[in-house]
């Protein structure tokens, strides 16, 4: 097992403040997405949810049936103390592999880049099995290469032919409303089961 498939090695990242993924606040491409989104009552779930600042925008805005997913305790802490109006029954502090559920939409946000990239073609099989039909795959994932992980990088012409083994509409382009530390490196991903 890597040590990035552990609660433990998270657990001491976010006690050590190493969190340099965290912007402090949702970002430009997920709120833009989710401000277009009419449906209200979309389940909705946020794996690797980190302080889950697009859960705390979502609930803010009306969406009732959104779920936190992340094993690591002090990010689920954190949001708690944040947001301690949302409802327990709707965090999930499990391994995102173990969790068996259905859901209308799966927002990405820094969680894909921070499994091990062996574990990538997992990743595509599991969000597709916790998909309704019509399900969409939502977020945001690097393009470009990082020295050692995570985060682990990648690039379009990979995620497309990793993402097009299961899901049948694949969209994948630059990203024009980056936060300004990852201008010109990341891709916003529109997967639909």
């Amino acid at each position: 097992m890597n040590e990035v498939d552990c609660p433990e090695y998270w657990r001491k990242r976010y006690l050590q403040n190493q969190i340099a993924w965290d912007c402090g606040q949702i970002t430009p491409p997920l709120k833009e997405y989710i401000d277009q989104l009419v449906n209200k009552d979309i389940r909705i779930i946020i794996p690797g949810c980190g302080n889950a600042y697009e859960g705390q925008y979502l609930w803010t805005i009306g969406f009732k049936n959104v779920f936190l997913l992340d094993f690591a305790t002090e990010a689920i802490e954190n949001f708690k103390k944040l947001v301690p109006e949302f409802p327990n029954q709707n965090i999930i502090e499990q391994n995102f592999f173990d969790h068996f559920d259905k859901y209308d939409l799966i927002l990405e946000q820094t969680f894909f880049c921070a499994i091990y990239p062996t574990k990538r073609k997992d990743y595509v099989e599991h969000t597709y099995n916790l998909l309704n039909d019509g399900g969409k795959l939502v977020g945001v994932l690097f393009d470009r290469e990082f020295d050692q992980g995570p985060p682990f990088g990648g690039c379009h012409k990979e995620y497309k032919n990793l993402f097009s083994t299961n899901y049948t509409k694949v969209s994948i382009s630059p990203c024009y409303n980056s936060v300004k530390p990852r201008i010109g490196t990341e891709l916003f991903i529109r997967l639909e089961k």
